[in-house]
């Protein structure tokens, strides 16, 4: 019990300095997710479900790209699939949805 209330504190002034840099990198996740759906803007049409199909696309190709990149160093180092893949991708999808539902303009 002791050992995770000193991690959970230790975890805590980490995040706490390195909150600049979480910053950054959230903007550049949204900023990359919005980069994809302005692409696919001029795929799918302006109707409910060509956005509906637009924004679905937008929100899951961020964390799969994001989930490839250990995936690929990974199989060039050990020639075998990273076995943490979907992990990765929940993980990116979690924190780039928190991210986009903070920002959204009601």
């Amino acid at each position: 019990m002791i050992k995770r209330i000193i991690a959970i504190l230790v975890v805590s002034v980490a995040i706490i300095m390195a909150m600049p840099y979480a910053q950054q990198g959230l903007q550049l996740l949204l900023s990359l997710h919005d980069w994809i759906s302005g692409v696919l803007t001029e795929v799918f049409t302006g109707a409910n479900a060509g956005n509906m199909t637009r924004q679905l696309i937008a929100l899951l190709a961020v964390p799969v790209i994001i989930g490839l990149i250990p995936a690929i160093l990974y199989w060039v180092v050990k020639h075998s699939w990273f076995p943490y893949f979907m992990q990765c991708v929940w993980i990116v999808w979690l924190i780039q949805t928190s991210a986009l539902i903070v920002m959204a303009k009601i």
